[in-house]
C-alpha cells in the first residue's frame, strides 16, 4: 500500500494528500516567492499522486506579470502552492510547509539568490544558483 502525505492550509478549510515527492527541492529566493510566502524564501515541491480532499473551491490564484501562477487559500492566505505559466493546476508545486507531517524531502539547491534578502544568510552544504538550476 501507498503512503499518503496530508496537508492542509492554515485554517484546515483545504487539504489535501500526495503518494510521492521529486527529488529536486529548492529554497527560491526570488522576489515572488519571498513576497508570496512572507519569508526569506519559498520552498516548493512537485509532488505525485495529488488528490484535493476539500475546500478546493476556496483556492484562489494570483497570476503574475510573467504568466506563472500562484495559488493560496481566500479564507485564510495561506500560500499553497506555483505553477509554470499555461500549467494545469495538476502540475501544481506546493509549499512544503503545508504538509501537517514531516515528508521524504532534502533541499537541494538555493535558487534565484541574486534577489535574496539582506539580511538572509545561504544556507552552508547546498549548491547556490543566482538564477534557476539551468543557469550556465
Amino acid at each position: 500500500m501507498t503512503h499518503k502525505y496530508y496537508g492542509s492550509c492554515l485554517c484546515g478549510g483545504i487539504s489535501f494528500n500526495v503518494t510521492g515527492f521529486s527529488e529536486s527541492a529548492a529554497n527560491c529566493h526570488c522576489t515572488m516567492c519571498r513576497k508570496f510566502h512572507g519569508a526569506a524564501y519559498g520552498t516548493l515541491v512537485s509532488v505525485t499522486g495529488l488528490t484535493w480532499l476539500k475546500g478546493f473551491e476556496l483556492m484562489k490564484h494570483f497570476t503574475a506579470k510573467n504568466g506563472t501562477q500562484r495559488s493560496f487559500c481566500q479564507d485564510c492566505g495561506s500560500s499553497l502552492g506555483f505553477r509554470i505559466k499555461d500549467a494545469s493546476i495538476d502540475e501544481i508545486e506546493l509549499a512544503i510547509s503545508t504538509f501537517d507531517e514531516d515528508i521524504p524531502i532534502k533541499i537541494d539547491a538555493q535558487i534565484y539568490t541574486e534577489y535574496k534578502a539582506n539580511w538572509c544568510e545561504l544556507q552552508q552544504g547546498i549548491p547556490s544558483f543566482q538564477q534557476g538550476r539551468d543557469e550556465s
